[in-house]
């Protein structure tokens, strides 16, 4: 995995100090130590998080001291308590078998229990992975001591240790849904500020001021707070509500810039495919001079509160390391950022930071329990449920969470983790339905019901809205792709985040003023958009017209909400505030569906004999036939699943919101038709065009197909000899080449610093202490070479270390 860079010697050991030279290097007559560079006082370019996060650990100075410690330089993973107990020494002789063959059969039961192996936690550098293997093998020891105790009190622990997941996952469920809470009263208070404010309770929302009304005394605009007499009271408003949609977005952009960090350029971002690719080329420079211009490029800088977050958690999910994503500093400046930008007016949801924030809830709320605190892959189960928990609370759809975890984020599900996943959602959505933000019983405020069921000839209209939802997500996905490889690359939008907050906000607030659809919260427009019309013909929304002559004119309005909608969408996904894409793309879906809605509302009315209406009712009005809502909540799903291509959670979330058993089918056909046209016009989806341009090493289980007609060789690139030893000819390897190719790996900014052998004999791989594993076919043995001139891969006078 990359890594820091490691600067190369830019002197000779000739003119270096004699007692500095045996300081570091050990006896002049000793070869040169290839990591005694780590051993010397760390350089500001060793710094991965800048001086605030910066880790230094010291080193013995004798060698085969030195090789039982963990250091800086070449590690990747490090514990905090190292073993203090020597090595086993293995001697191999003339008669190199028969030693082999003496070997005491407790003699890995020895090593284990010496070692550090169980102690503490791995703890791994910025931008790695993290040891699957070894935690899986950590864990099922700690279980085979726990279950070994017959007593009392070993029953006891046993039951407590397996109570502990339950408690944690209903833990991070209840606190997810108070933060929710938390950020559904907050935003809904703030969002009214940009329109007046109450006058006997400036705290009080325009529905709690008025008791319901659309206008009563004490709510006053800023009109007429202020008062000018100059310009009319539309115009003060505007300034005012432009004003306020402003200062709330670079309110929740400073609040984002708190959680930046800052990684060196010699942290690579590149895959080791495309590290081997760029070394295969025939560049003139040499491989330090390549290696040390990497140092000229910028750093790496990134917000860890700024987008959805669900890109970076799926990353992290599979094993991908990210400092501070997931911590304390993360979480609160990511609520209350998150609630500016919602109020901002801004086209962006709050549903994606929920996946954030209840991860973060879950990896700060693992650290309860030691087995979750020390154990990172067991840490990753509880993570997985965690940000199921955000969808959960996001749709008020607990089985959508678990859907959402299994089909999106989760890289590892195990049956066990499915329970808990589903116990979490279920508590985080039932505390929420207590917690009642609307005041209304629901969960979320898009939540409606559907009486009336569809027709037979409305089958050819929802796979209709399905291919065009799935055009409409993969068209986005293409403009928010070109956007920020265009725009975003200019250098003043480049360098100050800050500003392009400025410009979205300005742009939407003297867009959005005018139109009373795109002026509305997006969670209160989705909410009109798929409601059904109210029998009585009493509405506020001006959605149900009850004459045929009103639908066009209430189509106009849509029909320029949708485009405006569209385009503020695609500009404001990326920018530097908290900001999630589901309901703003269910937004612009429900648009475009309600448009079509009212258009068959208007063909029915017109054409009421026409043979595919025989079915409809003989009801007078215009909804008897058909229910624009229905249309509205099909497209939103289509282009939902266009967007980010989840299927079955999609369904199933729709099916959540409306609670009708009728209706289902209709969006298990447009969300498929929707995914099939996706993947034909854009394969990626907007979380996997987020890791491609973020460079994150996320290995999809969901790629294409395996090639079974051809071999390695033609998928790889060949490799440097730099990278490879060859004992074809010889089996002698100089320690000099060693050395020489482990410096190579260093200044590549590879952690592990793995050779692979061109050898039938046996798997050498060297190590950042020049450690090796040679297997045959009788043994396999691990070890450690001390500095000598030659080495024999079949027979080596080696240090055995503790066990890794």
């Amino acid at each position: 995995m990359p890594r820091s860079a490691y600067d190369p010697p830019s002197g000779s050991h000739d003119d270096e100090d004699s007692d500095d030279y045996e300081r570091y290097h050990g006896p002049v007559t000793a070869p040169v130590s290839p990591t005694y560079r780590r051993r010397l006082p760390a350089h500001e370019n060793d710094r991965l998080l800048g001086t605030e996060r910066r880790t230094t650990y010291g080193a013995a100075t004798r060698a085969d001291t030195f090789f039982r410690h963990n250091t800086t330089g070449g590690t990747l993973r490090r514990s905090r308590h190292h073993s203090r107990r020597p090595s086993a020494r293995f001697v191999p002789g003339q008669r190199t078998q028969a030693q082999l063959d003496d070997t005491p059969k407790d003699w890995n039961d020895d090593v284990m229990q010496g070692s550090s192996f169980l102690d503490e936690r791995l703890w791994y550098d910025q931008f790695t992975s993290i040891d699957w293997v070894h935690d899986s093998i950590k864990d099922g020891i700690r279980l085979r001591e726990l279950r070994s105790r017959k007593d009392f009190r070993g029953r006891m622990l046993a039951l407590f240790d397996g109570a502990q997941g339950w408690i944690l996952v209903a833990v991070i469920g209840c606190i997810t849904a108070a933060i929710a809470y938390f950020v559904d009263i907050a935003d809904k208070h703030v969002f009214e500020l940009k329109d007046g404010i109450c006058t006997t309770s400036w705290l009080s929302t325009h529905r709690a001021c008025c008791g319901g009304e659309s206008s009563c005394d004490a709510w006053n605009s800023w009109s007429q707070l202020v008062g000018f007499s100059r310009f009319d009271n539309e115009s003060v408003d505007f300034i005012f509500y432009v004003f306020w949609a402003i200062l709330m977005a670079m309110g929740a952009c400073g609040l984002t810039m708190f959680t930046k960090t800052v990684v060196p350029s010699t942290i690579a971002l590149s895959t080791l495919d495309e590290n081997l690719g760029a070394e295969s080329s025939n560049a003139p420079q040499s491989p330090s001079g390549h290696f040390a211009s990497l140092r000229s490029n910028p750093s790496t800088v990134y917000y860890s509160a700024a987008g959805s977050g669900v890109a970076e958690v799926k990353v992290i999910l599979s094993g991908f390391v990210l400092h501070g994503y997931l911590g304390l500093k993360t979480l609160i400046f990511k609520t209350l950022a998150l609630v500016l930008a919602i109020s901002s007016g801004m086209s962006l949801g709050k549903e994606g930071p929920y996946v954030h924030i209840a991860t973060c809830v879950g990896n700060i709320c693992s650290r309860l329990f030691k087995k979750y605190r020390t154990n990172d892959a067991k840490r990753r189960e509880v993570l997985g449920a965690s940000a199921a928990s955000g969808v959960a609370v996001a749709f008020g759809a607990p089985i959508g969470g678990v859907l959402f975890g299994l089909e999106e984020v989760s890289y590892y599900f195990p049956p066990k983790t499915l329970f808990r996943t589903f116990f979490c959602c279920i508590a985080s959505a039932l505390s929420l339905k207590f917690f009642n933000p609307y005041g209304t019983g629901k969960i979320v405020p898009f939540q409606v019901r559907y009486v009336s069921d569809w027709e037979i000839f409305e089958m050819g209209l929802f796979i209709l809205l399905g291919i065009l939802g799935g055009t409409l997500g993969a068209l986005f996905i293409k403009a928010t792709n070109i956007w920020a490889r265009s725009f975003r690359r200019i250098s003043l939008i480049k360098g100050a985040p800050m500003l392009e907050v400025v410009l979205v906000a300005f742009v939407t607030g003297i867009v959005s003023f005018w139109n009373r659809y795109t002026k509305l919260a997006v969670t209160e427009l989705l909410e009109e958009l798929t409601a059904p019309c109210d029998p009585t013909g009493v509405t506020k929304s001006g959605l149900c017209p009850n004459e045929k002559d009103d639908i066009l004119p209430v189509v106009k309005y849509l029909l320029v909400a949708f485009v405006v909608k569209s385009l503020l969408t695609t500009i404001t996904f990326g920018i530097k505030v908290p900001a999630g894409i589901y309901v703003p793309s269910m937004v612009v879906g429900g648009l475009m569906g309600r448009i079509v809605g009212h258009l068959t509302q208007y063909f029915v009315a017109t054409y009421p004999d026409f043979f595919l209406f025989a079915s409809c009712p003989a009801v007078p009005g215009v909804e008897s036939c058909v229910t624009p809502g229905v249309y509205a909540m099909v497209a939103a799903g289509a282009t939902m699943c266009g967007v980010t291509r989840l299927s079955v959670t999609l369904a199933v979330i729709c099916f959540e919101l409306t609670g009708s058993l009728n209706h289902v089918l209709p969006f298990c056909i447009a969300i498929l038709c929707a995914k099939w046209t996706a993947d034909a016009i854009e394969p990626r989806s907007i979380y996997d065009l987020l890791t491609d341009m973020n460079n994150y090493p996320f290995l999809d289980n969901k790629g294409s197909h395996p090639a079974t007609d051809q071999t390695l060789g033609d998928l790889s690139r060949s490799t440097g000899r730099h990278r490879t030893i060859n004992i074809s000819n010889s089996p002698l390897v100089r320690a000099k080449d060693l050395r020489g190719k482990l410096d190579y790996l260093l200044m590549a900014g590879e952690l592990d610093s793995g050779l692979p052998i061109n050898s039938a004999l046996c798997l050498l791989t060297i190590g950042t202490g020049l450690s090796l594993i040679m297997k045959t076919v009788t043994q396999m043995v691990r070890c450690m070479i001390s500095p000598s001139t030659l080495i024999h891969p079949p027979l080596l006078s080696t240090y055995i270390p503790h066990w890794i």
